[in-house]
């Protein structure tokens, strides 16, 4: 009676939105009967036609599927991910998982019924998705116990069709370890591969999950980004919100603002050149990647500022500002940065342009005027020493700046 309720309760909200999701009854020719779907579209999706979204597809929907959408909005509020088109499948309304996620104990791959769930999922619900949302190519799938030993199936193909996938406590297939590794060596365009367990699990899944891990993690493949959690100290239920917030964390570090463990390791030892291109192919694949049209930010600018002034002289000011003014033009940034190149290079005449160029732009009511015009009086100062015949950076005597320069 309890299951027949739940049922009727969801069925009541098929074909209506709350709170930006939408429930919608999905006629399979490969299963040869409805499933039950509930979609979330991000708050932007109404006004938005530029973007477009990745998407995240979450078996196990009646547990896992609201622990990964309210993650997913906490993440992009965060500017630590874009926002995403989450759909999941209803596994749990007559016992489908065990179907929908079975396999052959001889070989440990999807066996007859489960091969009608997988074509459900790539031959059907993809591509409904991709004709009738604004969808990127990133896709992501993600399941528990049972359901994330289905979604590796995706990963063993030619060209998997997603992604990043998201193993939640595992009940890997007997063989399957060395499947993955021998897949995680093989790729040639980067995938993303997070695996979670703890000993709330059994003997039996967490030696399993453990001779995954060890195997995995020995990959050297660029191409293959691993990332595992031990949640022993947690427990089985928990351990689903916390696989779920590393895992979009993980799968998404491209996407954030540049970390201090990412300028540290793939940054700081770069001279200006590749620290400039760096940042703007950064932008370029979460572009492509993601359909997320983000400039680049302020922070990341920043972070390589260091760099392009303190190495080769300061040559690369110039193009570094010029990138910036194309990108915020409304701000004094990219005159500052091209006022400093010619200022470092004596020309004071060209740098005092693009000085008063940027402080037009701030406004003299702006907090920061003050400290932004303390550049223009500096190379006042150099243009007067230059005059009276003093080297660069030498200090004038007061007493001999000409009597209109020395007043008070």
């Amino acid at each position: 009676m309890r299951k027949f309720m739940v049922i009727l309760f969801f069925i009541s909200f098929l074909g209506q939105a709350q709170d930006n999701i939408i429930y919608k009854r999905f006629n399979s020719f490969n299963l040869n009967q409805e499933r039950i779907l509930k979609i979330y579209v991000p708050d932007s999706f109404e006004e938005n036609d530029k973007n477009t979204y990745p998407v995240a597809v979450v078996l196990d929907a009646e547990f896992l599927f609201d622990v990964y959408v309210a993650n997913s909005k906490l993440f992009a509020a965060r500017d630590k991910a874009p926002e995403q088109i989450v759909v999941g499948i209803f596994q749990n309304q007559n016992e489908e998982r065990y179907t929908d996620c079975d396999y052959s104990e001889d070989t440990g791959l999807p066996n007859q019924e489960s091969s009608k769930f997988y074509g459900f999922i790539r031959d059907e619900l993809l591509p409904y998705l991709d004709d009738n949302y604004p969808t990127s190519l990133f896709k992501t799938i993600i399941g528990n116990t049972l359901t994330a030993n289905f979604i590796n199936y995706f990963f063993l193909e030619e060209t998997p069709v997603f992604n990043a996938y998201i193993n939640i406590n595992p009940s890997f297939a007997s063989g399957l370890h060395e499947k993955l590794e021998s897949k995680s060596q093989s790729l040639i365009t980067p995938y993303y591969y997070y695996l979670s367990g703890g000993d709330y699990n059994t003997e039996k899944r967490t030696a399993s999950i453990n001779d995954t891990h060890n195997l995995l993690k020995l990959s050297e493949n660029p191409n293959f980004k691993y990332k595992y959690d031990d949640f022993s100290n947690s427990s089985k239920t928990a351990s689903i919100g916390q696989s779920v917030a590393s895992a979009i964390g993980f799968t998404y570090r491209q996407f954030a603002a540049i970390s201090k463990e990412e300028f540290d390791e793939q940054i700081a030892d770069m001279e200006p050149g590749d620290a400039i291109e760096y940042l703007e192919r950064k932008y370029v694949e979460i572009e492509y990647l993601y359909g997320s049209n983000v400039k680049i930010r302020e922070s990341d600018i920043y972070k390589i500022e260091p760099i392009i002034i303190d190495k080769a002289n300061g040559d690369y000011l110039e193009e570094f500002g010029k990138m910036i003014m194309r990108l915020y033009p409304e701000t004094a940034l990219g005159d500052y940065y091209i006022g400093l190149y010619y200022e470092t290079g004596y020309e004071y005449k060209k740098a005092l342009k693009h000085y008063k160029n940027g402080y037009a732009k701030i406004g003299s009511d702006n907090p920061n005027s003050d400290g932004y015009y303390a550049n223009i009086e500096r190379v006042l100062e150099k243009q007067r020493a230059e005059r009276l015949g003093y080297n660069a950076g030498e200090e004038v005597p007061e007493e001999e700046l000409p009597e209109e320069e020395n007043q008070g």
